[in-house]
């Protein structure tokens, strides 16, 4: 039986459009052209901010993130940015006695607008409140460390392979891949991803199922 389940946070949980469309508005181009230049490198198996470098090379990405916070214009999370299908997936399975972490790659920034939504979740925790990311081994340690659980009772739910489901699986937990955001649908069909996820779901509302396994 599946004890902890772990929730990676962008297109997992929340969706991603507000944080690119803020970097875009912040360097003066269309947001569309963020988004598209985003996929690209992602694909590419390139980090997300190298898009953020190809419209402004020589771009310093911290001192920019501050920069927007400083004016103003920085981060910001509210119930609309999650998918509509995160509060009753989440409060389902902690009403199946579910133990419910919430650990993605986000700035600390990030770890408290999540708390302030109050989700139905044990904990909530960024890899900016740790200072050390995914797909770094010791992110997953930490997250088994908070999981209470075996490595495999534990599922860890993320839509990106190289972030989520491949270091989640090296440190012995189980795996929903979920088809959603770019990362989700681009790797779905992928075999070496449909090889190590133990569930590939469309939905979170499928997750208590599994955790009746």
């Amino acid at each position: 039986m599946m004890e902890t389940f772990v929730f990676d946070v962008g297109e997992t949980l929340a969706k991603d459009d507000r944080y690119w469309s803020g970097w875009a508005d912040w360097l003066g181009v269309p947001r569309h052209t963020v988004s598209a230049l985003v996929g690209a490198v992602v694909s590419q198996g390139r980090d997300n901010t190298d898009a953020l470098r190809l419209l402004s090379p020589g771009i310093d990405v911290d001192s920019a993130y501050h920069a927007r916070e400083a004016a103003g214009r920085g981060e910001y999370l509210d119930e609309s940015d999650l998918y509509p299908d995160v509060r009753p997936a989440l409060g389902r399975l902690r009403g199946l006695g579910r133990r419910v972490i919430v650990a993605g790659n986000q700035t600390a920034r990030a770890g408290e607008l999540l708390r302030d939504l109050d989700l139905p979740a044990d904990i909530v925790v960024t890899s900016g409140d740790w200072g050390v990311a995914k797909p770094d081994p010791v992110f997953f340690e930490r997250v088994l460390e908070l999981a209470k659980a075996p490595p495999e009772r534990t599922v860890y739910v993320g839509d990106h392979p190289a972030n989520d489901v491949f270091p989640a699986k090296a440190a012995g937990m189980r795996v929903a891949h979920i088809r959603r955001g770019p990362w989700g649908h681009l790797w779905a069909d992928d075999p070496e991803v449909a090889a190590a996820a133990d569930w590939r779901i469309g939905s979170l509302g499928e997750l208590p199922d599994a955790a009746a396994q």
